[in-house]
């Protein structure tokens, strides 16, 4: 066994897997692991955020970690590697590996250098100098890879000569030369460390990052440092300056920059906005609106709660307004359908996933009730309260949030009146609620206060026609005015 086979066996490397259909990439939210910890096979390393749901990742090996290789808040593809473990922490060091010196002048192959830990085993190859014209940019080339390979490579003009090799620590210069994707040639980027918001902020104030002094943790460069150097650099107007109306005072620096936030867009947000963008150019929205007196519905809502049955279950509006509209649905089936552009087909579905937007701390999340249309009511009190508080504390699985058939969004909760929501992509109707209040209502002849809500339908008007969705609003409106019609449409 070779000692680079050795090494391989010994340090196992976890990549970023693919955790829901279809996904990219995701970010790194939390290390719960770090350099020389223990784990074992199934332990929760970190948590990730991809553009469904948080995360946690359990590493599949035992041993002692010995890199982590991207740090909190990194946005990493699918398929990088993010940790590496020593799964034989008793062995000493790592074996160095033996390499015969190529007969031409070509590429290092094999494994390629890593930047921080182990780094790549000393080898004795000597490179012959490459036949280029540009024959100094050839031997910097040599000198670098030199000290990534770990032997010493002969001085060139403008370039010393390579120090006896060491381990590379994070945080140094030397950090900063990484390898050329798909070609195991080492580059010195130059660039400081700094994130693309910062980078943005010090293009506008026109500071140049390298001659910024980072404050932040492994010399990263941070916004209030792009602030300082800018500030730094204005000096004041030494001449008279000539008065001019409505403009700032001479030596005044007017920093629109400074009183705005910048908010990278990624991970739920990222995915909220391709989606609504992807629904409102796509599927041709239309929205009916109707108003109703759902003053039974809070008096049933109030029974329900006395209800022995309906103990320790949650029982809100919103409850009824669900169970309002999967009762439409079933009297309605056709609504519950999607548009196959490819195929060119309407595939209309034999269940109904309910789903159920949810404001959380990162972001809008719409999960959804499997199967929810033959659910009981208590059966749906359970899901959805087990639905809203998994999405509040980010936990909702990608599952949870793909194969939604129909949508309701209650921005009532906001004391909003109503709105036109804009369907989720592949679903075919998504029905706002709007906030319950007294209102003045004429009531068997007589005006009096009742509580009145306002309902919005929107749909794919593709496969949903004029009639077929007046249908749908038509009757969850009825049954919320009369919920006796829940035993017999039901």
């Amino acid at each position: 066994m070779t000692a680079r086979t050795a090494n391989d066996q010994r340090f196992r490397e976890f990549k970023m897997p693919d955790v829901g259909e279809g996904l990219t990439e995701a970010e790194i939210l939390k290390w719960y692991v770090a350099a020389g910890d223990t784990v074992a096979d199934g332990q929760v390393v970190c948590e990730v955020e991809t553009a469904k749901a948080a995360v946690e990742l359990p590493i599949p090996f035992d041993g002692v970690v010995h890199e982590l290789r991207f740090p909190e808040g990194t946005t990493v593809d699918v398929g990088q590697v993010i940790i590496s473990v020593d799964t034989q922490p008793g062995a000493g060091p790592a074996a160095p590996e033996q390499a015969a010196a190529p007969e031409e002048p070509e590429e290092p192959q094999g494994r390629q250098a890593v930047l921080v830990g182990y780094g790549a085993a000393p080898s004795s190859t000597k490179r012959r100098a490459r036949k280029q014209p540009a024959q100094q940019a050839s031997s910097v080339a040599a000198a670098v890879q030199g000290e990534l390979n770990g032997h010493t490579a002969p001085g060139v003009a403008g370039v010393p000569a390579a120090a006896e090799a060491a381990p590379i620590a994070p945080g140094t210069a030397a950090e900063k030369i990484s390898p050329v994707p798909g070609t195991g040639q080492a580059s010195i980027s130059g660039r400081p460390l700094a994130k693309p918001p910062v980078r943005k902020l010090a293009k506008d104030l026109g500071v140049d990052l390298a001659s910024v002094v980072p404050s932040g943790a492994d010399g990263i460069v941070t916004r209030e440092d792009v602030h300082a150097a800018a500030s730094a650099a204005t000096a004041p107007v030494a001449e008279e300056p000539v008065a001019v109306a409505g403009a700032p005072a001479a030596g005044a620096v007017t920093d629109f920059a400074a009183r705005e936030t910048r908010i990278p867009v990624k991970g739920v947000r990222k995915a909220t906005a391709q989606a609504m963008v992807a629904s409102a150019f796509t599927a041709p929205h239309v929205t009916e609106f109707v108003t109703v007196d759902v003053s039974r519905t809070m008096k049933l809502v109030q029974k329900l709660k006395a209800d022995p049955d309906m103990a320790g279950l949650r029982v809100n509006p919103l409850l009824l307004v669900a169970k309002a509209f999967l009762v439409a649905i079933k009297r309605n089936p056709d609504v519950n359908a999607s548009w196959d552009e490819e195929n060119q087909e309407i595939v209309r579905k034999g269940y109904v996933n309910l789903g159920i937007a949810a404001a959380t701390p990162r972001g809008l999340l719409v999960p959804n009730i499997k199967d929810a249309g033959d659910k009981t009511l208590p059966e749906l009190s359970t899901a959805l309260s087990e639905l809203v508080a998994t999405a509040r504390e980010g936990k909702t699985s990608p599952a949870d949030m793909s194969g939604g058939t129909v949508t309701i969004t209650n921005v009532g909760v906001f004391g909003v009146d109503t709105g036109t929501p804009i369907l989720n992509p592949g679903e075919s109707a998504i029905l706002a609620v709007g906030a319950i209040k007294l209102q003045p209502w004429v009531h068997k002849g007589k005006v009096k206060p009742r509580h009145v809500t306002t309902l919005a339908l929107s749909f794919d008007h593709r496969l949903v026609d004029g009639e077929l969705g007046s249908k749908v609003l038509a009757d969850t409106a009825a049954v919320l005015e009369n919920p006796q019609r829940l035993i017999t449409w039901g």
